[in-house]
């Protein structure tokens, strides 16, 4: 036998493995919180001041839901729109009851804008309904 053959092979420490483990560990927690961390601020969409908290931005949000439950928005991956009109049916509802609620105690102004929003999200819904 030659000198090589009588060696014994060399023992690895378990220190070792558990180091090597540890830093795959590390490495691997390190590239999945990359890969699920938003993206950077430079990249985040610009987000501008937000609208006046007020009846009017109120109504509008519901006329926003309205439209987007009747498929007037397009879907930001290119999807055809989905219509839900139940959901929208709904919303439509939903400021019907603020106008019950809120009768006699709106400004005119405030009166004909949530007069005109309910008025444009029915016509919105018969025409996609078919009704």
């Amino acid at each position: 036998m030659t000198d090589d053959q009588n060696k014994e092979p060399k023992i690895v420490s378990d220190e070792d493995w558990k180091a090597q483990a540890k830093r795959e560990k590390e490495k691997f927690r390190e590239d999945e919180k990359q890969k699920t961390a938003p993206e950077s601020a430079d990249q985040a969409p610009p987000s501008g001041p937000l609208p006046p908290a007020d009846f009017t931005t109120l109504v509008n949000s519901l006329l926003v839901q309205i439209y987007f439950c009747l498929g007037r928005f397009g879907d930001p991956q290119g999807k055809k729109p989905e219509v839900n009109l139940d959901l929208a049916k709904h919303h439509i509802d939903m400021l019907e009851v603020l106008e019950e609620k809120t009768k006699g105690n709106l400004s005119d102004d405030e009166s004909k804008k949530l007069a005109l929003a309910l008025h444009e999200a029915r016509m919105q819904y018969v025409q996609t309904a078919g009704v």
